[in-house]
């Protein structure tokens, strides 16, 4: 079906054509015909489905008609993180090119005095997270009585983040009359509640069975030691062996995004880091590199695995197996969208067993095991003893040595013996640091084959 066939205005398909678009996603053809007929709806489909059309393209046509007023604005879209609702406020901005609507973006990190002015210039489309709303609405900065239409976005996030008493709450100050969209990739029992109490006979649409994966998104688990160090080689070699045009990488701590960032730009990776400690401009800052691929590798907390839609991401890697099984169906969404193919790998150390029985109960699958191979020290011993063989003399030379008394000789093998025992004792050493140098190991030379090649699967 061509978005010709949904009902939409020619302008808004000359924007999707100009956009690059020719035939509308699963979500998208099954939502955007009664979201323009006025009906309030329930979408439940997984990331990277091509979800935030499927109500921003109707959207656009319903309030081409109308004008807005001083701080009442004619629509509110609910985004649960700073990312997406930006990212919501670009696809307005994009398929709404041909339309002159007026939009505010309300969220935290960035200046209040801005937001307000364009509140108060009136506003056709009001995109926000429900903290700052919250607060402009006690300020006395916004009036919801003339809104006649409310999206509510990632509401399994908004439920994860404590977001449904703010939203139950903004629902109260909104008209009655109004039409409601409610997005989530599961319906857990709360969000199931929140619907039926705020949306009127909704229209039910499920394109994926909730918590399932991407069919096209091959996933290992990479078994992994329990030390960091181990688990940043590892994932150095999975970096090097693949062929990465685009990866984020996603940890469970802010601290460990840190960590990892600064290892990975010290091995020669063209590194970046988004974590919820950042300033909303840094995290725009990080995203716009990552997008225009001045940085290829993006370190992130969960505050960057919904509903990022980043073009290009071949890979995503669970540096840490994520906590909650939902999540790691959301981190691996980053990868495989709009129909192509991703690879998505999990470092898992001998503690992680629970969380990964956890994820292969919700997603019904079992994910494959990957076996990587042995470290540098273990692989090829025989460095360690080249040192020894260069230092002997030739047997004739050996042979032809003057005898020396006992003491003498044990003074001259000293220095030796403490020579050849250095590299044992340096092995020893412990992994923080070891990981403090140039690189593992103190190895300056190109990387050896066995660091850099080959990965093997088990069944």
């Amino acid at each position: 079906m061509p978005f010709a066939d949904l009902g939409l205005s020619d302008e808004l398909l000359r924007s999707v054509t100009e956009a690059g678009y020719t035939e509308p996603t699963p979500i998208q053809a099954a939502a955007i015909p009664p979201v323009l007929m006025m009906r309030d709806l329930i979408g439940i489909a997984q990331t990277g489905t091509g979800k935030t059309a499927s109500f921003v393209l109707p959207m656009i046509d319903i309030l081409a008609q109308g004008r807005s007023r001083a701080r009442m604005p004619r629509s509110l879209i609910l985004e649960p993180t700073r990312e997406l609702a930006a990212q919501v406020a670009e696809n307005f901005e994009k398929y709404g090119v041909h339309h002159k609507l007026s939009m505010a973006l309300l969220i935290g990190g960035v200046s209040m005095g801005d937001q307000v002015k364009a509140l108060e210039r009136g506003v056709d489309v009001l995109i926000a997270t429900p903290g700052r709303l919250m607060d402009l609405f006690g300020r006395g900065n916004i009036l919801l009585t003339g809104c006649s239409m409310l999206v509510i976005d990632e509401a399994d996030r908004m439920l994860d983040m404590g977001f449904i008493p703010d939203i139950e709450e903004i629902c109260t100050k909104l008209p009655k009359t109004r039409q409601t969209l409610l997005f989530s990739a599961t319906m857990p029992p709360p969000i199931q509640k929140l619907a039926d109490k705020f949306l009127d006979n909704p229209k039910r649409i499920e394109v994926a069975r909730p918590a399932s994966t991407n069919v096209n998104i091959t996933q290992w688990l990479v078994p992994v030691k329990a030390s960091a160090f181990d688990k940043r080689e590892t994932l150095r070699r999975l970096l090097r062996a693949e062929e990465v045009t685009n990866a984020i990488i996603f940890c469970n701590r802010k601290t460990t995004v840190r960590e990892l960032n600064k290892s990975l730009k010290k091995h020669g990776f063209r590194s970046g880091e988004i974590h919820g400690d950042m300033e909303q401009p840094q995290r725009l800052a990080e995203l716009d590199l990552f997008k225009r691929g001045e940085v290829t590798i993006l370190v992130a907390s969960d505050v960057a695995a919904r509903g990022l839609d980043i073009k290009g991401v071949s890979h995503v890697f669970n540096f840490d197996a994520p906590w909650h099984p939902d999540d790691y169906v959301h981190r691996i969404g980053r990868t495989g969208r709009a129909g192509a193919t991703g690879t998505a790998y999990t470092l898992v150390a001998p503690d992680d067993a629970e969380n990964i029985a956890n994820i292969e109960k919700l997603t019904g699958q079992t994910i494959a095991r990957l076996e990587t191979p042995a470290a540098a020290e273990e692989a090829h011993p025989a460095e360690r003893e080249r040192p020894q063989r260069e230092e002997r003399a030739p047997r004739g030379e050996r042979e032809q040595r003057p005898r020396r008394d006992e003491r003498s000789s044990r003074q001259e093998r000293a220095p030796r013996a403490a020579a050849e025992d250095r590299p044992r004792r340096e092995e020893r050493r412990p992994d923080r640091f070891r990981d403090e140098g140039a690189d593992d190991g103190g190895w300056n030379g190109p990387i050896p084959d066995f660091l850099s090649v080959g990965l093997t699967a088990s069944a």
